[in-house]
Formats: structure tokens, sequence, C-alpha cells
């Protein structure tokens, strides 16, 4: 690969980066591979996404809606009302996200959209990267999760907008952060790899990253599984009450994996005093994650989000508690349709990496020398991340956000719906495509 002099522009050094080396083919004015991607993350829905960043509209001729795995959301489709029956597409169209349903004392936090910014942490990110997100969401009035890596000191710029994680390695986790924070979420499991925990390479873990989470330089870093401390929903309830004793205005998240039992867990999640259940399913994660474990352990998102819908309706309690879906949720039809499974809303974190760069290459964790992404995207080497620019990325966020709400309101006109609000749980809008049911 071409080396890029740092005294080249970054749209040069973008273009050259996505098509050097690879038998490429012209798009706009950059370039990108033609064998990209897998069946759900396929090479048009690449480009498509790109797009969309680079315009801030959705593609007229590509397929930016579903993917060709022959599974979950892409065997979904809407029942759309006949054309003479669509309302008209226009910012009337509600998208908003409320995250605070208790009816308690804490503050009353809403997105301007129905999905926020998962966790990627300093360490399997660039710092770049987390302000980019973190500048993209404060602009549209949404947040974005630091990951368990810690919270680096420039996040506080955008601190309305920032989500603190407390993960099982208390890597980072500091008393000023959580008191700056307008949510703070506990991530128990994740769907990518359930009930293994988190692994950072050593390579990876370079001075200023172990400096955050306290730990030695150039050492892998390992977060197990479970807390050691939570074996109950009252140790959990326990764990909400330290952080409310911390900060009384923040909200608390539970993130989960989903284990057949999900039900039960989310349930018990909303008794301990949670606001925002994050249910993460399997097939989420980026390169790093190992593929037999997001494939085979956890369920699929769209077969839990209406098993725990039901059940806290059953409960009593749906309209209480705020249902949050992740783990592979792509494009503005997947965050729809897990709507329409039972979420309130999702979580995207590969989505917004693909707006800024990443080809589903899965080099994340960078090879043999650990340096990590070469688009520096998903690394912290002190060259690489240079090459993805904090301006330019939220300026591309921000472009396919607007595409993204543009694709909502579509698919709720043509639905004859005016807000996101009136599609939770309305399985019926959705129909079974191809194969045996």
């Amino acid at each position: 690969m071409t080396v890029i002099k740092p005294s080249e522009t970054l749209e040069h050094k973008v273009t050259n980066l996505l098509h050097e080396g690879f038998n490429a083919r012209a798009f706009g004015k950059y370039r990108l591979p033609e064998a990209l991607g897998d069946s759900r993350w396929t090479d048009e829905m690449i480009v498509a996404t790109w797009y969309m960043a680079e315009t801030g509209e959705v593609p007229p001729d590509l397929n930016y809606k579903t993917g060709k795995s022959n599974g979950g959301f892409d065997r979904l489709d809407f029942k759309f009302l006949d054309e003479q029956e669509w309302l008209e597409h226009s910012d009337a169209l509600d998208t908003t996200l409320e995250l605070n349903r208790r009816g308690d004392e804490r503050d009353k936090l809403s997105c301007d959209l129905p999905f926020y910014g998962g966790g990627m942490s300093y360490g399997s990110v660039s710092l770049n990267v987390m302000m980019a997100r973190a500048q993209n969401s404060a602009k549209w009035n949404t947040y974005m999760s630091t990951g368990e890596g810690g919270y680096p000191e420039p996040l506080l710029e955008y601190k309305d907008h920032v989500i603190t994680q407390v993960a099982t390695g208390y890597f980072g986790v500091e008393e000023k952060y959580i008191q700056s924070t307008p949510i703070v979420e506990f991530k128990y499991a994740q769907g990518a790899k359930p009930g293994l925990g988190g692994h950072l390479l050593a390579a990876k873990a370079g001075e200023e990253v172990a400096k955050l989470r306290g730990s030695v330089a150039h050492v892998s870093l390992f977060s197990p599984f479970p807390f050691h401390s939570t074996y109950s929903v009252e140790d959990h309830s326990k764990h909400i009450d330290w952080i409310q004793t911390v900060n009384p205005d923040a909200l608390i998240a539970v993130k989960v994996s989903t284990p057949h039992d999900v039900d039960m867990v989310a349930v018990g999640s909303y008794y301990a005093g949670a606001h925002i259940i994050h249910l993460d399913g399997s097939y989420g994660g980026t390169g790093a994650a190992p593929e037999l474990a997001k494939k085979v352990i956890a369920t699929p998102i769209e077969l839990a989000l209406p098993k725990v819908h039901d059940f806290l309706i059953k409960e009593g309690v749906r309209d209480k508690v705020t249902l949050i879906a992740s783990g592979g949720v792509r494009t503005a039809d997947d965050v729809a349709k897990a709507i329409a499974l039972g979420a309130d809303g999702c979580v995207l974190g590969t989505t917004d990496l693909v707006g800024i760069g990443c080809t589903r290459c899965a080099n994340c964790e960078g090879g043999p020398s650990g340096r990590g992404c070469p688009f520096g995207i998903t690394t912290t080497d002190v060259e690489l991340q240079e090459y993805m620019q904090q301006d330019w990325g939220a300026q591309r966020l921000d472009n396919l956000y607007k595409a993204l709400q543009w694709r909502l309101r579509d698919i709720l006109r043509k639905l004859g719906l005016s807000s996101i609000k009136e599609l939770v749980g309305r399985r019926d809008l959705l129909r079974y495509i191809g194969g045996d049911p």
C-alpha cells in the first residue's frame, strides 16, 4: 500500500486508502472495492452506506435496505399501504425516542432519532472515531457510549451526549466521569461474545490506552464474565444504587446478551431500577469478535425482541421501560423492523464505522502486528489513527444520520403512521419473505 505523507490532503488519504491495492470501481469521487463484506454486510450495502455518508441521501440504484443472509431481518419486509394511502413525507413524522419512562424524578431524556451509538471503547477504536461519534451525537441530540475502555478526557466537551459504560473489568471507571454523564450503562454481557467477557490485544493496549484503563502498557487486557459481584437481582439492584448515589440524575441502562431466559433477565433489570434495557443479540460486534461466538451462542435479536416485549406486557411494565435492540442492526429498515418486533429503539455500531470508511475486512485486530485497521478506525496506532480525522468523520456521520432519518420517515408514511412510537410491537405490519416459515 502506498505510504501516505502527512502533507497530503485528507481527501487524498481516504481516496488512496480505499482503492490502493484493490480491484476497484469508480463511485463518485472515491473508489470502493468490488468484493467486500459478507452475506449480512454485502458489498452493495457497504457502498450504499458510504454513499449516504457522502451525500446525505439514500442511493437511487443500490440496495441500502437488506443483505443476503437468508435469515433474520433479511427475511422480513413491511406490509406497506397502497400508494394512494401514503402520508406526505415531512419533518412532522416523529422519530423521537424517550429514554426515561419510569415516571421517576430523574432526567427526562430523549433522542431525536430512534437509535444511538453503541459502545466501542478507546483501544478498540481510535480517539478520533470516538470524538467524531460524540460530535455527531451532540448535533443530532442523541448519544454514544464510551464502551468499556474508560472515558477519554476530550469527550468531556460533549459530555451531555456521552454514555459512560461500566463493564466487568471496571476499566477506567471513575466517579468524576459517572458524575459527568447523563446515562450510565452497565454491560453485563454482549451478543457478539456472550459468556466470554472482552479481550484487547497487547499490541493495541499502548501507553495512552493503558493509562486510561489503569493497566500496564502492552499487556493483554481481559474483562471477565460476569460481574463477580452480581449473581442475583438483589446484587444488580445494589449496583444501580451505587450509581444513583454517585449521580442522582443519571439514567441507568443495562446491556445484556440474549440467553433463552432473556425475558426474565429483562424484567429483573426493570425491578432493580433500570430505565433502559439494552438487548444485544448475536451477529453484532466488529471484526475482532470471534465468528463462532457471535453466530451460535446468543439468540438472534429478531427472536429475542418479541419474547421480551410480550413478557413485559404481561408483567404490566412495558410502558415504564425503554427497550433497546442491537446485534446485527445495520440499516434504517433494520431499525424499523426491530421496533415493529417490540423495541422502542436501537443501537448502531458497525453502521457508524462503515459510514467513515470501514470496508468490513475483519482486520480490526491488525493481524500479526496488532496495529489495527489500516483505514485508521479500529486502531490506536499513532500514524494509522490520523487517517480518520474527527471533523471529517463527524460530517460523514451527520450525512448518514440524515439519510437514515429520511428512510425511517419514508417507512412510517408508507405504513400510514405519524410517529415511530406507533410502530412499537406492530408485528402485524411485517411479513415473512422467502423460504419455509
